[in-house]
């Protein structure tokens, strides 16, 4: 069995290069993509094509939480998070190297497009296995603060994302369009050589070995997950929805909209996020241990309430364009409101749904429940603001969205406390939905 601190490892490593990937991808396609993929259309226009691209990889992270969440569970967690690396770094990687709309045409945004949904079928599969790898090898009493520590790969990859960023535009904007936002997508691969260096050292946790000798591992599932599961990934959705929408909104959108339409520096966004990370990145471990001793549900919905009240007072303090302020907007945000949902989300989720199909359930909730959230997010925002003019309708959305959560998570069971692997230890559940699922 591997040591705690090396699964931890391992499982941060591929997150970060998951979220690295993530951000990247939606900071060059505010900042580059929109002139190199898309230069036919108006600046706002373009940006909307190009946000159209950001969430084709949303649209396919159901295929790639599916296919892979399938196999994770049947098995294994770790041979599967090797494969999804790959398949991250390679799309990535490839990115850097894609001439564009002025070299091949058409070509070169339909390439762009198909290389998102690659990344995006990898991205599907590793969020989950990286959560269940920590989740499953973590201490009773510890799983939320053992969980939270890939849910660290976020603030990381942006802090690494917005760093590469930063350093390919020394040069100005007219090199960072011509050749210098190929460099941070051709870092990737480092980011990847180093990841599964770590990552194939680790071993199987203790509850899929358990499944393997009792054969007790799902035939499909998928359907079993859906069959017997149905109010828990409804209600896992549903909670899903104010973190994915805060995220997306506050790292991806609003770089369109101080640039676009507020006509600032791109620096200020960028420099406000780094901030905005390296809270996140203590906040988000505060929130996993918290919701060991508190439960999940009440740090979870926490993180929605704050970003539901402070959703105006954030873009008030954008509105304003003074630096300092937007600075504070984005901690308060991205920092404090997605990041506490962050902090309790993988054991929150991995608690739905028992060991034999937990990569897929797991899965589901997180890859379906983006895609009527965060794959829309950016591209509704700038509809929204285009629309009705102003910031204002973008701080409704995330209220409503705010508001779904809370509702969602009041329906929920807190199981913080409970034996999560009771259908394989024999311990007492305290719960009622183990017992609902068939053996094969």
């Amino acid at each position: 069995m591997s040591r705690p601190r090396d699964v931890v490892l391992a499982s941060v490593l591929g997150s970060v290069v998951e979220w690295y990937d993530f951000f990247l991808y939606g900071t060059m396609a505010a900042l580059v993509f929109n002139t190199q993929f898309f230069p036919e259309f108006d600046p706002l226009i373009g940006s909307m094509m190009a946000f159209a691209t950001f969430a084709a990889g949303f649209i396919t992270r159901p295929l790639g939480g599916l296919i892979f969440g399938h196999f994770g569970d049947r098995l294994g967690r770790k041979k599967i998070l090797v494969i999804t690396m790959l398949i991250m770094g390679g799309s990535t990687f490839a990115m850097g190297i894609l001439p564009t709309y002025a070299a091949i045409g058409v070509t070169a945004p339909i390439l762009l497009l198909l290389l998102r949904m690659f990344q995006g079928i990898g991205l599907g599969g590793e969020w989950g296995g990286a959560a269940i790898l920590t989740f499953e090898h973590a201490p009773q009493g510890k799983r939320g603060l053992f969980s939270s520590w890939p849910q660290t790969g976020v603030p990381i990859g942006l802090l690494l994302s917005t760093l590469a960023v930063n350093l390919a535009s020394i040069g100005g904007s007219d090199v960072l369009a011509a050749w210098a936002w190929r460099v941070p997508f051709l870092f990737s691969a480092i980011l990847v050589f180093v990841g599964l260096f770590v990552r194939l050292r680790v071993t199987e946790p203790p509850a899929f070995t358990a499944l393997v000798k009792k054969n007790e591992r799902s035939k499909v599932p998928a359907l079993e997950v859906l069959r017997y599961y149905p109010k828990q990934v409804i209600l896992g959705i549903g909670a899903r929805f104010a973190e994915s929408v805060t995220f997306n909104v506050y790292n991806a959108f609003l770089l369109t909209y101080t640039t676009v339409v507020l006509g600032l520096d791109d620096s200020v966004v960028l420099n406000g996020l780094l901030i905005a990370a390296v809270v996140g990145f203590i906040v988000i471990p505060l929130a996993g241990g918290l919701s060991d001793r508190i439960g999940r549900r009440s740090v979870y919905a926490f993180g929605a309430a704050f970003a539901a009240v402070t959703a105006f007072p954030v873009f008030w303090l954008v509105d304003s364009g003074v630096t300092q302020l937007i600075w504070v907007a984005l901690v308060a945000g991205w920092g404090i409101g997605a990041c506490s949902m962050f902090g309790p989300q993988a054991a929150f989720f991995a608690e739905l749904f028992p060991a034999r199909i937990r990569y897929t359930g797991m899965s589901i909730v997180y890859q379906f429940g983006v895609l009527p959230s965060g794959a829309i997010a950016p591209a509704l925002s700038i509809w929204l603001v285009s629309q009705f003019g102003g910031s204002w309708p973008v701080a409704v959305y995330i209220i409503i969205v705010g508001v779904i959560a809370l509702v969602s998570l009041k329906f929920t069971r807190e199981r913080a406390a409970d034996d999560i692997d009771a259908e394989l230890t024999g311990a007492p559940a305290h719960n009622d939905i183990i017992a609902d699922s068939p053996r094969s």
